[in-house]
């Protein structure tokens, strides 16, 4: 039973190895949570212009998502991030997407590239680079894709859902839960959002 016990323990933690580094698992331990209040950023957008959610004055909230150049997952999702822009920009929730990887680790998200892959996949949406990787931790995200919805408050922007974009990060047509989309469309119906966060599941930041 003893020896039973050890092996889940290692295959435990090999599976979440696959995903997570050491140091994701120490970001995961802070960040902001469910109901925090956001503090606004300014990074560089692929147009070479610094960007703030403050820029934004008519927006209701935003849709924040961590993704990248690189990662399999990230490049899946890439078609929903867009229709999640498409979808909610007029409605007051823009999509702001920010790579937090280092490119000394992973030169394939370097801002040059960046500005490639943004012009390639016709990105409607800020694509911003956070140099140095200050915000991320912030947020306490630990994978591309990460996604956080903000709503506009008296206090602040307030964090209203953490996690994945919707229960099938790889293939799109096994869809069965939007989470993101219910998240906001509650907000601008004004109810009661279900499913405040998931799992982010995509491939670890590099930093």
């Amino acid at each position: 039973m003893k020896k039973l016990k050890i092996l889940i323990i290692t295959l435990t933690v090999i599976a979440v190895s696959a995903f997570t580094s050491e140091n994701d698992l120490m970001i995961m331990k802070d960040g902001y949570k469910v109901g925090d209040i956001a503090t606004d950023f300014s990074l560089k957008n692929i147009d070479g212009e610094m960007v703030s959610l403050a820029d934004f004055k008519e927006a209701k909230g935003f849709i924040v998502v961590f993704t990248c150049n690189t990662c399999p997952v990230s490049v899946r999702n890439e078609e929903r991030i867009l229709a999640l822009d498409k979808k909610y920009k007029a409605l007051g929730y823009p999509v702001i997407a920010i790579n937090p990887n280092n490119p000394a680790v992973q030169p394939g998200d370097s801002y040059a590239l960046m500005k490639v892959r943004a012009k390639e996949k016709k990105f409607t949406f800020p694509y911003l680079f956070d140099d140095g990787q200050k915000i991320f931790p912030q947020y306490g995200a630990t994978a591309t894709p990460h996604t956080y919805i903000l709503k506009k408050e008296k206090e602040g922007l307030r964090v209203k859902y953490i996690g994945g974009i919707d229960d099938s990060s790889r293939n799109a047509a096994n869809v069965k839960s939007k989470y993101v989309e219910d998240a906001v469309d509650a907000l601008l119906a004004n109810k009661e959002i279900k499913v405040t966060s998931t799992r982010a599941i995509g491939c670890s930041i590099k930093v």
